[in-house]
């Protein structure tokens, strides 16, 4: 039978620790996990507090002799890429550090950090980076060519005047259509440079308006599907710019459902909405007691794997006549909240996760 929860325990500081401890007694039973252990590892220690560690994960044997012979001679372990399966057969890659704990509710210290979250945290500096440069790149760019633009407009529209003859003023038009086109399109690269106007925000609402100019835009290729935890806090945030963010994200999956349909009679394509909390998360080198995870989940083709990497840069699109700004923007405006966007992608499903913070 499970112990109950350790309470008043010596061991409370690590709840403050980024990385995921275990606490374990000598026959490997678990006694206290804290919050970034609950996190990592998908269980609660109310619940596993006392169980035997076997039943939380699959440890190679390298790591149990290390645990073993950490119990029997007291040395520390330090190891590296450990694969870890858990109950629900997800594998882990971890690096970890096993010590002996003098105390009488526990024997062992295990400290595991996740690869993957080290490679995350050395992607986001450099996503933070390319960002700012594309920035200043745009915005000098913009510069340079607004004025022209409007000289070129202004142009045709003079001429226009003095034309006679109503088939030449067809090729002014053009000019003018396009010139328009243009300056909306300068008038976009420069829209994240917007100061904020924060204010408390509902994510739920943010994903239910999303939600229903999807189903209308896209009526008869598409279901979009709700899994929200609708316990979630308000955060803090700028409405405007939260609904294009996820607006973004959703419309370019729809798009590539769109396209990966063609006119077929299949059964329409599927967007999940998926909100979680997360705890104890480190978004831009600080850290945070809990964050907003907003998932848009889709089942399309997939982005393929000649822009995944550059898929955030400005005029870089996956489709045919895409202006190749909707991720840049939804990037530019979750890091002006302080949050963070991943992608993984295959054929059949592609997830974008949103981290925002709340305290």
């Amino acid at each position: 039978m499970p112990m109950p929860e350790i309470q008043g325990h010596p061991f409370a500081g690590l709840d403050l620790l980024s990385s995921a401890v275990v606490l374990l007694d000598a026959s490997l039973a678990i006694r206290y996990l804290n919050p970034a252990a609950e996190n990592l590892l998908a269980i609660s220690n109310k619940v596993f507090a006392g169980c035997p560690l076997e039943n939380v994960m699959e440890c190679p044997p390298k790591l149990l002799a290390a645990l073993d012979s950490v119990l029997n001679q007291g040395w520390g372990y330090t190891g590296q890429k450990i694969g870890l399966r858990l109950v629900g057969g997800e594998v882990l890659q971890l690096n970890c550090t096993v010590n002996p704990v003098d105390s009488p509710e526990a024997s062992l210290l295990v400290e595991l950090w996740p690869i993957d979250q080290q490679l995350r945290a050395t992607r986001e500096e450099r996503l933070v980076e390319q960002q700012h440069a594309n920035r200043e790149l745009i915005r000098n760019l913009v510069h340079e060519i607004k004025n022209p633009l409007g000289g070129i407009r202004g142009a045709a529209q003079l001429l226009e005047r003095e034309l006679n003859n109503p088939g030449l003023r067809e090729y002014t038009q053009v000019i003018i259509k396009e010139a328009d086109r243009l300056q909306d399109l300068m008038r976009r690269l420069l829209s994240p440079h917007r100061p904020m106007q924060p204010g408390p925000v509902n994510i739920h609402e943010i994903l239910e308006r999303v939600r229903s100019l999807l189903t209308a835009e896209f009526p008869t290729i598409l279901s979009v599907c709700r899994d929200y935890d609708t316990s979630l806090p308000e955060l803090v945030g700028d409405r405007e710019q939260l609904i294009q963010v996820f607006l973004n994200i959703a419309r370019n999956a729809a798009q590539a459902i769109r396209r990966q349909a063609d006119g077929s009679v299949a059964a329409p394509g599927q967007i999940t909405l998926r909100t979680r909390a997360a705890r104890q998360v480190t978004l831009f080198k600080r850290r945070y007691r809990l964050a907003l995870e907003v998932q848009v989940v889709d089942d399309g083709p997939g982005i393929s794997e000649d822009i995944r990497e550059r898929m955030f840069y400005p005029l870089v699109s996956g489709r045919e006549g895409g202006s190749g700004l909707g991720l840049t923007l939804a990037q530019s405006f979750v890091q002006q909240h302080q949050g963070t966007i991943d992608c993984e992608s295959k054929p059949g499903h592609t997830c974008f996760t949103i981290r925002l913070p709340l305290v």
